[in-house]
């Protein structure tokens, strides 16, 4: 091979090597389902959730809420944070207040997401995220320059479990049932503040086997500028 072959053989190394990095860097769609092990009309909306969770472009999440646990069974992965989360959404969302099964897509948009196909097409409608680029990477995130909201966004980082989960329930509204979970949460924590300028933020270790997801978001429930996951 001739030294010009082989300048042209790593040129276009290089040049795929960047449009797969761009790929893999594209933007997502957020599909946040608030669910409950204690609420009967949830496992429609969990099968839901599991036939989109592969799907390309989209982070599906499961935060299993708590205000349910009530009924004579406390959720396995229910944590009051994730209630939390839900309530703040509602006012944006033109809600009175937190109710199960609720998608939440991009932090833009909502619906049951029971009915077959349902969550399928507020996917379609929302589209991906429009925010700034953000990459995850050797203990790091890093979140390109861009416009940010007034006072900043927030900086999210999820921990989860990728893939299905089976829960037996014995008590409840569905005792006896056993309820696929997809893409479980088991941690919301808050790292900061993005205010359009370039940051680089650590990223502590995740534990346990479980997956990493960054949501760069506007405050008090708004939209999901920007996220990523690994």
């Amino acid at each position: 091979m001739t030294g010009s072959t082989t300048r042209m053989a790593l040129l276009a190394g290089a040049m795929l090597a960047a449009t797969m990095g761009a790929a893999t860097a594209q933007p997502l769609t957020v599909v946040e389902l608030f669910t409950s092990q204690g609420c009967s009309s949830c496992p429609p909306a969990n099968a839901n959730l599991i036939k989109v969770k592969d799907q390309p472009g989209v982070l599906a999440l499961s935060f299993n809420v708590t205000y349910w646990d009530y009924l004579g069974w406390k959720d396995t992965f229910g944590r009051k944070e994730f209630t939390e989360r839900q309530v703040t959404y509602e006012p944006s969302l033109g809600r009175d207040g937190p109710f199960t099964p609720q998608v939440v897509v991009n932090g833009r948009s909502d619906g049951v997401g029971a009915a077959p196909g349902e969550i399928q097409s507020l996917i379609a409608k929302s589209g991906r995220t429009q925010g700034p680029e953000l990459s995850l990477g050797q203990g790091k995130v890093s979140i390109g320059a861009g416009k940010a909201p007034g006072g900043g966004a927030d900086i999210w980082l999820v921990r989860y479990t990728r893939g299905v989960v089976e829960v037996p329930v014995a008590r409840g509204e569905n005792t006896g049932r056993t309820l696929p979970h997809a893409n479980v949460v088991h941690a919301l924590t808050k790292l900061g503040s993005w205010n359009g300028t370039a940051t680089t933020l650590s990223l502590p270790a995740a534990a346990g086997g479980l997956s990493t997801a960054v949501l760069v978001q506007a405050p008090r429930g708004g939209p999901i500028l920007a996220a990523a996951a690994n």
